[in-house]
């Protein structure tokens, strides 16, 4: 039996979400299924995070186990062609050692959320960036981001259904920056709440187009309280970027490694 780990990219609108549901298609089951058609093995992959219906993905870290002896570039490349014609894609794939996991051995995440600001509707990235028509202050949403950085309760930012322990998490990083008519988010952090990133995407939006100033994103913080919040931001312009493991995944079995 080997581990694998896997990293993923995927255009996010056709599927539910990563995990496996039954009220439509998701990009964990397209993976376990495309994985069982070249091993008929029972197998189920395990993703680094959950993204929601329609959120996408550059650089998803997912690991599984199969029996069959192959290398890594062998998985890799049945698992791509069993995958069409989801739009999903297997980047790399790594062997690794059992005592690796996808999302208990990371140790950071990282999301970038992506705003067109123009007046034109989009075409080539429609579904795929946040449509924003009315102009926004890109400097002022970064310096209003400022005030989320840090360890904070974040239940302002938080979905009602969020099955997390606790809404206290550690931001290591909010940054806002304009690239001609595109606005880009970097957020980073070790693990976010459910909903949070559009949450907090949204609230600066409003900052961004004059409706609020920086320092009631604080306010809003402080306030601890979700009718405190802004609005969700649609999940369209965000990506799962990035996925952090301090420690190196070395492979088991060196004779595996394609």
């Amino acid at each position: 039996m080997q581990r694998f780990k896997i990293t993923i990219e995927y255009d996010g609108r056709p599927f539910v979400g990563w995990q496996m549901q039954k009220n439509g298609p998701s990009v964990q089951h397209a993976l376990t299924e495309a994985i069982a058609a070249f091993t008929n093995e029972d197998v189920l992959v395990q993703g680094a995070g959950r993204t929601d219906a329609g959120v996408h993905a550059t650089g998803q870290v997912a690991h599984v186990e199969i029996e069959k002896p192959m290398a890594a570039h062998q998985v890799q490349g049945a698992l791509n062609h069993h995958l069409k014609p989801h739009p999903i894609s297997a980047l790399k794939v790594e062997a690794v050692e059992d005592s690796f996991h996808a999302r208990f051995s990371a140790t950071g995440r990282a999301y970038r959320y992506r705003i067109i600001n123009r007046r034109a509707p989009l075409s080539f990235d429609k579904g795929l960036a946040w449509h924003v028509a009315r102009p926004l202050d890109a400097q002022a949403m970064h310096e209003a981001a400022q005030y989320l950085v840090g360890r904070h309760d974040f239940t302002t930012f938080r979905h009602v259904a969020c099955q997390a322990k606790s809404p206290v998490k550690t931001l290591d990083l909010l940054m806002v920056e304009r690239q001609g008519e595109e606005i880009i988010v970097h957020v980073a952090a070790r693990s976010f709440l459910h909903h949070q990133v559009r949450s907090m995407v949204g609230t600066l939006e409003l900052v961004g187009a004059g409706k609020w100033a920086p320092q009631q994103v604080q306010e809003a913080l402080l306030a601890q309280d979700r009718r405190a919040l802004g609005f969700n931001a649609p999940p369209d312009g965000l990506y799962l970027s990035r996925v952090r493991y301090d420690t190196p995944s070395m492979p088991r079995d060196k004779t595996t490694v394609g």
